[in-house]
């Protein structure tokens, strides 16, 4: 737990208060942790001897000691060693439905049929059983015991199960009037299907279900999908010179060949090569626009075929701001212009300096995208630019009106203090204490203690599927308090006013830490608070699918290295789930990135991309302005990113002192200052 003295913080309204950098909570680590250094079989026989003693301590106490019970309790159930009397202890838990899925789920092929059914009709309408019910059927299709599946089957949108159901309908007889309409809507796909479905295929042919012109018409899906695969396996069946003709089609949008110009002079082909051309557009464009010039005349490709093609291959040679980017952008007509393609095209004139074009790519684009704020405010950018900077100041203002870094930026521009119009709605206790009781949110809080969000997750929206917006905000809330941030992330912003609740929005936790770290690398504690809550929203047990870890999402490699460099603590990978360690080696690791790029703007880029794209993208425009540099990063989750980190930083200032230090002096990594007012704009007259 990490918090401050008394009166070493400001609340957000400037008054002295307690808080650090999150209300004080034992951290969410603590039980991984704990499980990780005793031997499971060892924990679990000492907690099984204390629970009566531990009943009798204090709740919050007896309720950690249940916690790290289940939790070692599940691991046993999905290892295939739990005792008997290690499960009975923890009947009266609300995760024990949980508990039960854990043991079945282990090996349901070799499950008792009895055990499962009796599991699913007492829990019947619960996560627990919902998130089983599928494993088990799919356990009885593997073994084809189909009495069983169909008596157990319940609707499902699963397209394996699905199909599974009609194979079982069709080895006990009982395919009855509906079963080829059921196996023609699976067929009706141009994605691939499951494996379960080339059966009910191969029956569907048999029955006499599957003519020419359904196969066509799934070929037809497949090549809007440019899915080759599926394309050839769609014309199995058909006649042989139509067979021929579909596999050249397919082979086509596999790898573009000349063979193409001999094609029928008809709307499929022109549809395939389209499709084909659009796909090599994105791996070679010089290449699909070559072979679009060839292609277009021969087959008489219309203007829709033909414009799928160029915008494909403007998209991706603008993407790499290569040579032939405007050309190309200015080769797609406006009709086949989308809100993606009118950004690049403004992108790339900034990239490149030429400011009235960028201008220009601004004022084509529709209305309510030129309105949002990010382009508002380069609306006014390129006019100051272009010498007009009278006639950027309304636009600025506008942008100003929002609480966004393009909002923020403005506001600095004309000097004005930071919109921000903060919601707190009521929490009433009777709500809470209502809210508090339901089954589902009591299980999902449970869950989430153990780091189970899977499990957690499923409770959570089964709970919410009962709940208003006002007890869904109080859910939230409750989630909050147990260390669950990420809720609010999620379960917020149906109700437009719910962006405006900071204070759940942008939790506050590990105040000693933060501080550490920023204090011995010269970077403002804002800053690793935003870097937090974009990686992980303080979910010290968060791991993507890239293997990036903790807080501050840190490779083990890179955290390695950071540790070697710099001499601070790291006992490798399962280390980077200690809050402690993790926020030192991220925080050490951004000011490795401040150090090498000179700017805090570029350090949150390589942060997020690596040193070689950020060092590429600085050697391509070096004297860019920084919100010109950032707003042509290659990458949008990059762009995105720091932009994204930036705001957060002033919000996070705002939450820790009540005003901010400047973005526009923030994104250069200055930690001193002038500070930012924020204010609530009054809304426009009229």
């Amino acid at each position: 737990m990490h918090t401050v003295a008394a009166g070493a913080l400001h609340s957000p309204h400037g008054r002295s208060g307690t808080l650090g950098i999150f209300d004080r909570m034992s951290r969410p680590s603590t039980i991984p942790a704990l499980s990780r250094r005793v031997p499971a079989p060892l924990l679990s026989a000492l907690l099984l001897a204390l629970l009566p003693a531990l009943a009798a301590a204090r709740a919050p106490d007896a309720g950690r000691a249940n916690d790290v019970a289940m939790q070692e309790a599940i691991a046993a159930a999905k290892a295939g060693r739990l005792a008997p009397g290690q499960a009975e202890a923890l009947r009266s838990d609300p995760r024990w439905p949980w508990l039960e899925h854990a043991r079945l789920a282990r090996d349901l092929d070799t499950a008792d049929p009895a055990q499962v059914r009796d599991f699913l009709q007492r829990h019947d309408g619960q996560p627990a059983a919902a998130a089983l019910r599928p494993l088990w059927l799919a356990s009885l299709a593997r073994r084809e015991r189909w009495s069983d599946f169909l008596a157990d089957w319940k609707p499902s949108d699963n397209p394996a199960l699905r199909c599974a159901r009609l194979n079982a309908q069709q080895a006990l007889g009982q395919a009855g009037a509906d079963w080829n309409a059921e196996a023609q809507t699976l067929w009706r796909s141009g994605k691939s299907q499951p494996d379960a479905c080339d059966a009910t295929f191969a029956t569907l042919a048999a029955r006499g279900g599957l003519d020419d012109a359904l196969r066509w018409e799934r070929f037809d899906l497949a090549v809007a999908e440019g899915d080759p695969g599926v394309m050839r396996s769609a014309a199995r069946g058909l006649p042989a010179d139509a067979s021929a003709l579909a596999q050249d089609y397919a082979a086509f949008v596999q790898a573009p060949h000349a063979r193409a110009g001999q094609w029928p002079r008809d709307a499929r082909s022109r549809r395939v090569a389209a499709a084909g051309l659009a796909r090599l557009a994105k791996s070679d464009p010089d290449a699909a626009e070559r072979q679009l010039a060839q292609l277009a005349p021969l087959l008489g490709m219309d203007a829709a075929g033909r414009n799928q093609v160029l915008y494909q291959v403007a998209l991706w040679t603008v993407a790499s701001y290569l040579p032939d980017s405007a050309r190309r952008l200015a080769a797609v007509p406006a009709a086949a212009y989308d809100e993606r393609l009118h950004e690049w095209r403004a992108r790339e004139a900034m990239a490149r300096s030429d400011w009235q074009a960028a201008l220009e790519a601004i004022r084509r684009m529709p209305a309510a995208q030129r309105e949002d704020p990010r382009w508002r405010w380069f609306e006014g950018r390129m006019l100051e630019k272009t010498g007009k900077p009278a006639e950027a100041q309304a636009l600025f203002r506008a942008a100003a009106a929002s609480s966004t870094f393009h909002g923020f930026l403005a506001a600095d521009r004309l000097r004005l203090p930071y919109a921000l119009c903060p919601w707190q709605p009521s929490d009433p206790p009777a709500l809470r204490k209502e809210v508090a009781r339901d089954p589902a949110l009591q299980r999902a809080l449970a869950l989430q203690r153990i780091d189970q969000p899977g499990w957690a997750v499923r409770e959570w929206n089964d709970a919410l599927t009962r709940f208003d917006d006002a007890r869904r905000r109080t859910a939230v809330a409750l989630a909050q308090e147990q260390g669950w941030f990420d809720r609010a992330v999620f379960s917020l912003g149906k109700v437009a006013d719910e962006q405006r609740m900071y204070a759940t929005r942008f939790p506050l936790h590990h105040d000693a830490d933060i501080r550490a770290a920023a204090k011995r690398h010269g970077l403002d504690p804002a800053w690793i608070a935003a870097e937090i809550r974009a990686e992980s929203v303080f979910n010290p047990n968060a791991r993507s699918s890239a293997n990036a870890r903790g807080l501050m999402q840190l490779l083990p490699a890179t955290a390695a290295a950071v540790a070697k460099r710099t001499g601070l603590p790291y006992a490798g990978a399962e280390s980077l789930y200690d809050s402690s360690t993790n926020i030192a080696l991220g925080s050490a690791y951004l000011r490795e990135m401040e150090d090498k790029y000179g700017q805090a703007y570029q350090a949150i880029a390589a942060y997020n991309a690596g040193p070689t794209p950020a060092a590429r993208w600085l050697s391509q425009r070096p004297a860019h302005d920084p919100d010109l540099w950032i707003e042509t990063i290659s990458y949008k989750e990059t762009r995105d990113y720091v932009a994204r980190v930036l705001a957060f930083s002033a919000i996070y200032d705002w939450r820790l002192n009540g005003d901010a230090l400047p973005v526009s002096e923030r994104l250069l990594g200055r930690t001193e200052g002038e500070r930012k007012a924020f204010a609530c704009p009054a809304p426009p007259a009229g």
